[in-house]
């Protein structure tokens, strides 16, 4: 009996090593797919224009595939050009700008469609519209409408006896026109997160809220806007990324005029390298909008953190 149990008893440990060994190839070979994807369209751009903006690379680079190491004089260059310090004050405001009205009115909408009422669903899909189309698309419409003489916002302003505005033309307004078009872009966005998560906290607190005299108000302060704090921070954090390299809406809008007034750093990248061909110094313009997303990850990544160790 016992000479014929130790067979039994040392295949064990084989079958179980086994077991492991199979794991461990079953773990690469689903994880390797998503490791050689990240590596080839995100990992080797990022070192590509990493080079390019260390190297005099011009179109002549293309057909003879020399270009000779500058060091960081790309980054000097860009530094020290006068349109840097616009291009980087209209990204701020841009992104600021956005952001708050992004959030701030997904946040209202969010708090109105919480509450169960009829057509509630049909509106909410309704203004999804705008997050479905086509930036490009999206772009024009604006763009027309925002047009002096023909858009329909100059003509209700006329309508109610005030003068049009120049949106596209004049250097003070075409900004804010932009701001507006990114505005009515993102809403939906933050209005599903938002909503997301308003689903997420219990109607019992709430009820108990109530019950202990708490007003609208002070239900949304001490009740709605603490438990949506992680998911505010998520979506913040996520317009920010967005934001922060937005291309295509100034493009197609105002094309980053006029006179720069709405040159951001992606647009201003993609004029160094499209238009005036310096590859080099329009890869150091992105690769300073990659160092700032970077740094608010980070920041969002530690802030998460300490939230998560607070609630522990």
């Amino acid at each position: 009996m016992t000479l014929a149990a130790a067979p039994a008893v040392s295949a064990a440990p084989r079958a179980n090593r086994k077991s492991r060994r199979d794991n461990r190839f079953a773990a690469w070979a689903f994880l390797l797919p998503a490791l050689a994807y990240v590596i080839v369209f995100f990992g080797y751009p990022l070192v590509a224009n990493l080079v390019m903006s260390t190297q005099d690379y011009t179109v002549k680079s293309f057909y003879t595939g020399e270009a000779p190491f500058v060091g960081l004089s790309n980054y000097s260059a860009v530094l020290n050009n006068p349109l840097f310090s616009t291009a980087a004050l209209n990204t701020v405001l841009f992104t600021a700008g956005s952001l708050v009205f992004q959030f701030g009115i997904g946040l209202a909408l969010a708090v109105f469609f919480n509450g169960r009422f009829l057509g509630s669903a049909l509106l909410r899909s309704l203004l999804l519209l705008p997050w479905l189309l086509p930036l490009v698309v999206s772009g024009a419409v604006w763009r027309w409408m925002f047009d002096q003489d023909h858009g329909v916002l100059n003509a209700g302003l006329r309508f109610l006896g005030f003068d049009a505005v120049p949106w596209l033309s004049s250097t003070s307004w075409a900004l804010p026109a932009v701001i507006l078009t990114n505005i009515w872009i993102g809403i939906p966005f933050n209005l599903v997160i938002l909503h997301g998560g308003l689903r997420a906290i219990p109607a019992s607190l709430y009820e108990a809220a109530a019950l202990d005299g708490a007003g609208a108000w002070q239900r949304f302060r001490h009740v709605t806007w603490p438990l949506l704090r992680p998911v505010t921070g998520i979506v913040l954090m996520l317009g920010l990324v967005y934001t922060i390299k937005v291309f295509d809406v100034i493009m197609v809008v105002t094309g980053g005029g006029p006179a720069n007034a709405t040159q951001t750093l992606t647009t201003w990248s993609y004029r160094l390298s499209f238009q005036d061909f310096a590859f080099g110094q329009g890869a150091a313009v992105g690769n300073v909008l990659i160092v700032v997303a970077t740094l608010f990850g980070l920041l969002y990544l530690r802030s998460a953190k300490a939230t998560l160790a607070e609630a522990a």
